[in-house]
């Protein structure tokens, strides 16, 4: 008879590759990473720069393809990918309109931005200064 907790252990790990990837895929791709890293890390050593600025972008691209592909789970993200978009715009233009009346005024009910207030000051001072000594130098 089989041991139910080995059999109860052996779905679990047959779940997880259902997911797309095994734990050997994982290993497979970590060490392809590695490798990766010790070629970006080498290059440099060559002393050639277009080759090394090549190898170092091309190694950074597939590196980046491998990590995005293998753990990021994009697959299972896509349909949720466009609530997330107009959720985080919905949350910045709530913090605009929060902070804006604050940011484009020099004054508020409670707070006064001094030195907004004199840097505006000595520019417009400036400005008629150039006004009336076009030719003056600064």
């Amino acid at each position: 008879m089989k041991n139910p907790e080995s059999h109860a252990h052996h779905d679990a790990g047959a779940g997880h590759a259902d997911h797309g990837h095994s734990h050997t895929d994982y290993v497979k791709i970590y060490w392809i990473l590695l490798v990766l890293l010790a070629a970006s890390v080498a290059g440099p050593m060559v002393g050639i720069k277009v080759v090394t600025l090549i190898a170092a972008f091309g190694i950074a691209l597939v590196k980046a393809y491998l990590v995005a592909a293998n753990f990021m789970h994009l697959k299972v993200e896509k349909r949720y990918i466009s609530y997330l978009l107009f959720t985080v715009l919905a949350i910045m233009l709530l913090f605009y309109a929060g902070v804006s009346p604050d940011v484009m005024h020099h004054r508020g009910r409670q707070w006064e931005n001094v030195a907004a207030q004199d840097w505006s000051k000595q520019a417009l001072i400036r400005v008629q200064e150039e006004h009336h000594h076009p030719h003056a130098e600064h």
